[in-house]
């Protein structure tokens, strides 16, 4: 059993993550504002002390303790390392992502120290945002004649500490007001004052507003985190840390892609130069938060033994080398090293080594000849070695997976074009644990959760480039509304339907499209293939030219077709290819609007089909939405 302190972004996050393992945790918040759905959680409101924590961890048999409380929120923090130290229970600090700490901000260890830099820089005027609660603890700059503006929550018991601690309406600013939108417009403000409250708590967005209005910023420091806790700064590392600490939560454990495992070991190869061995390096994914991943050393090099959870992975357990030099600036750059930022220096060139594929057909994110060291996890090495002073020089990074010419005949390289080697890829930098099963029933559960926050429009996408394009052409939905499908697209319109959702809305890559347009309602390439024959069928069907048709012969990849067709003929494919995917699709609805969007991740162009359906029809409404 899992005990999370919330009532915050993190908390939400926390409760995503748990729900996803369909077992029994509770979710603890000090009040009751935050709205919150649970399907396998149990809500607590009102706060606990010491005392009352440790009666109600043994009680219920708590296994683990997930603080995601506000960094602010110290009595919290004290009063659950105090009970995971007592009761030997392990505690996770799930902690917000904060940027680096700005030398033209005044860093202030507390609010006595606050008070005592604002009053030394003569500030005249000044706009707090550091919350209703710190009203009390800033009063003595208002005592002194220091003209404060305090910006609080329009709530009524905001209002009466604000008034409790002799503040006049006139000296209160609302979030969420026309005041938050030209917030520093309205008075000539000298300074800022806020709290180090991290990304999540919009920190860099108020200190850019307030440095644009010229105004001084002084930052109240976040407390720090006790060594009792196993800090974690996002949801990835939340999940794996509670795989670690409590392996039976989840039924299946995620992983790390070979992208993660290459960037690890580029980072212990930075560390070796310097004759530093760490055990684990912490490694910054694509979303921003970092995780700790475990590195080993040899002669020259750091490798990472690939970590692939549950998945039924060929990869799973095979070492994944990365040697780093440091090279002059003027060190000539092969054709291979054009890509990304390599033409910024210091230079952070990165190349493929024994077991590393050669790309040799266009359509990748790099030109034929290149090493098959995807895009990410290429922007992942530089991210993160940039973090390393390396007195102005150039490195040159050299991945190497001396299993890969073994293994890659099992891959579908070969089929793609890759060869000599296995391909180092990964977007978000994990492996989500594979199963049928469990991802229909994680399809499920999402489902059921957009369902609770009322959302009568489902949009299923395919994966995080998808549901990123989708949201920006659905902005007035909630997130709980996007629904991945992976590759079972015909098992999430099932369950849809099931639950009764009044519009549906799939959003669909040409890869997956062609093969949905035959009818393979799990486009999964287990099941499916790209058919070239069909896909010549529907070239005729769009009206496209003989010459067209056989640049099929030759397809690698559907996607390819997006660079190789005339505009016109694409968006004439395009159509008719949602149009024979709509007519697979349709009737597994009996009620609702069901519309397919193409997802295109290059040429300026969106192709839509919409259509709807009632009583498992095949009738389209809405032809005139081809475009």
């Amino acid at each position: 059993m899992i005990l999370v302190f919330g009532g915050t972004t993190e908390g939400r996050i926390a409760i995503k993550k748990l729900e996803e393992a369909g077992n029994p945790y509770y979710y603890s918040t000090r009040g009751d504002e935050q709205e919150v759905v649970l399907h396998h959680g149990t809500r607590l409101i009102g706060a606990m002390d010491v005392e009352q924590l440790k009666a109600f961890c043994q009680e219920h048999a708590i296994k683990l303790l997930i603080d995601a409380g506000h960094p602010f929120a110290e009595v919290l923090h004290q009063t659950v390392a105090e009970v995971a130290t007592t009761l030997d229970i392990p505690a996770i600090r799930f902690e917000r992502i904060f940027p680096p700490r700005d030398p033209g901000i005044i860093w202030c260890d507390d609010y006595a120290d606050a008070i005592q830099q604002v009053q030394q820089h003569n500030v005249k005027r000044l706009l707090a945002l550091t919350g209703v609660q710190t009203i009390s603890k800033l009063k003595p700059l208002v005592d002194k004649g220091i003209d404060c503006y305090f910006r609080i929550l329009n709530r009524e018991s905001s209002l009466k500490i604000a008034h409790e601690n002799g503040i006049s309406d006139e000296h209160i600013l609302f979030y969420g007001t026309e005041h938050n939108n030209h917030l520093l417009d309205i008075a000539p403000f000298d300074a800022m004052i806020t709290k180090e409250s991290g990304v999540s708590g919009g920190f860099q967005e108020k200190v850019n507003e307030a440095k644009e209005q010229g105004m001084q910023v002084f930052a109240i420091c976040r407390p720090a985190t006790s060594p009792v806790f196993h800090t974690v700064n996002g949801e990835h590392g939340l999940r794996r840390m509670v795989e670690k600490l409590l392996p039976e939560f989840y039924p299946l454990h995620s992983g790390i892609t070979t992208g993660t495992c290459a960037t690890a070991a580029a980072i212990a190869a930075m560390y070796q130069i310097d004759g530093q061995h760490p055990q684990a390096v912490p490694v910054i994914l694509p979303d921003g938060e970092s995780i700790h991943v475990e590195v080993h050393y040899g002669d020259n090099y750091a490798y990472v033994l690939k970590d692939s959870g549950d998945d039924p992975d060929i990869t799973k357990g095979i070492e994944i080398r990365a040697s780093v030099e440091l090279i002059p600036n003027d060190t000539p750059i092969t054709p291979e090293d054009q890509v990304d930022d390599d033409h910024l220096l210091p230079r952070i060139l990165i190349r493929g080594g024994e077991g590393i594929g050669r790309i040799t057909l266009p359509g990748f994110d790099y030109p034929p000849g290149s090493a098959a060291i995807n895009k990410v996890p290429r922007q992942m090495i530089r991210q993160n070695l940039r973090l390393f002073q390396y007195n102005g020089q150039s490195l040159l990074v050299t991945i190497s997976i001396p299993a890969g010419t073994e293994i890659a005949h099992k891959t579908f390289n070969p089929r793609l074009g890759i060869v000599g080697g296995i391909s180092v890829v990964g977007v978000s930098g994990i492996i989500q644990p594979f199963s049928i099963e469990g991802f229909i029933n994680s399809i499920k559960k999402c489902m059921n959760v957009a369902k609770a926050m009322g959302c009568q429009h489902l949009v299923l996408h395919s994966g995080a480039m998808s549901e990123k394009i989708l949201q920006e052409r659905h902005p007035d939905l909630p997130t709980q509304a996007f629904v991945e499908y992976g590759n079972y697209i015909g098992e999430a319109l099932r369950l849809a339907n099931e639950m009764k959702f009044q519009e549906i809305t799939i959003g669909i890559m040409l890869g997956k499209a062609v093969k949905l347009a035959e009818g393979h309602l799990d486009t999964h390439s287990r099941e499916a293939t790209m058919n070239k024959d069909f896909i010549k069928e529907m070239m005729r069907e769009a009206g496209c030219s003989k010459d067209t048709w056989l640049l099929a012969d030759n397809l690698n990849m559907a996607r390819d077709l997006i660079s190789l067709l005339p505009q016109k003929e694409l968006n004439a494919f395009v159509a008719v290819v949602l149009r024979h995917c709509y007519e697979h699709c349709a009737p597994l609805l009996t009620k609702g609007k069901l519309n397919l969007e193409y997802v295109q991740l290059s040429r300026d162009t969106t192709p839509r089909f919409s259509g709807s359906t009632n009583g498992g029809t095949k009738e389209n409404n809405n032809k005139e939405n081809i475009i």
